[in-house]
């Protein structure tokens, strides 16, 4: 499969499973609402929204909503750009899956941010969220809130009470609620960073610098 193709096809594959299960979500569940994944209580879905960051964060309300969008905006285009890039100096396939799977993630959260206020209704605790509703959606455009689902509450305990300050506090293991696209930013950016850490350095990756042709002529110390 050539390079293009293959960034392409992570990237579609990403964003049709991210978006099915977030529109899935959406229209069957009511905020707050939450089952076990094959009946487990460590691996569950868990509907939420939050303004735009991963893993549930929010950042600066309306205002910071906005700006959000935008940099998530630029930020994916820098990505094409550093795709095209690395498709051109003929990289790994193992660097564009990283790039790819970061910029699949990035646009999958950017659409939510960007349509999904303008084709739901509001999802509440007691209703389910309509999609296209007659009276129009429950924000504008940029202004919509990313759906999260995915929670995985591997460590769910209390401290025991000998321990100082938080002694008999509740305590969980993985805690943020996230979705496919955050999990897609992650992996790409934990794979750079443990196969890949010469490129990050250098921007270069070996294979380009052993297919680069060698100019210098290479003295010996006697």
């Amino acid at each position: 499969m050539k390079r293009p193709s293959f960034v392409l096809l992570i990237i579609a594959l990403v964003l049709l499973i991210d978006q099915v299960l977030k529109v899935w979500i959406k229209t069957h569940l009511t905020y707050g609402e939450e089952f076990g994944i094959l009946g487990l209580s460590w691996a569950r879905i868990h509907f939420v929204e939050n303004e735009g960051m991963a893993f549930g964060l929010s950042f600066g309300g309306t205002g910071g909503k906005l700006a959000l969008s935008l940099f998530r905006i630029f930020a994916v285009l820098f990505l094409v750009y550093i795709i095209r890039t690395l498709i051109r100096g003929k990289e790994s396939y193992g660097l564009l899956a990283c790039f790819a799977l970061i910029t699949a993630g990035a646009i999958g959260n950017i659409i939510d941010s960007a349509a999904y206020g303008l084709i739901f209704s509001e999802s509440s605790y007691h209703g389910i969220a309509e999609l296209f509703p007659e009276g129009g959606g429950y924000a504008g455009l940029l202004h919509g809130r990313v759906v999260d689902m995915l929670y995985f509450p591997v460590i769910d305990t209390f401290l025991p009470q000998w321990l100082p300050l938080w002694g008999g506090e509740r305590f969980q293991f993985f805690k943020p609620v996230f979705n496919i696209a955050d999990a897609s930013i992650s992996t790409g950016v934990i794979s750079l960073l443990l196969f890949h850490r010469g490129f990050l350095r250098t921007g270069r990756s070996r294979q380009t610098e052993q297919a680069a042709p060698t100019t210098g002529v290479s003295v010996e110390k006697v």
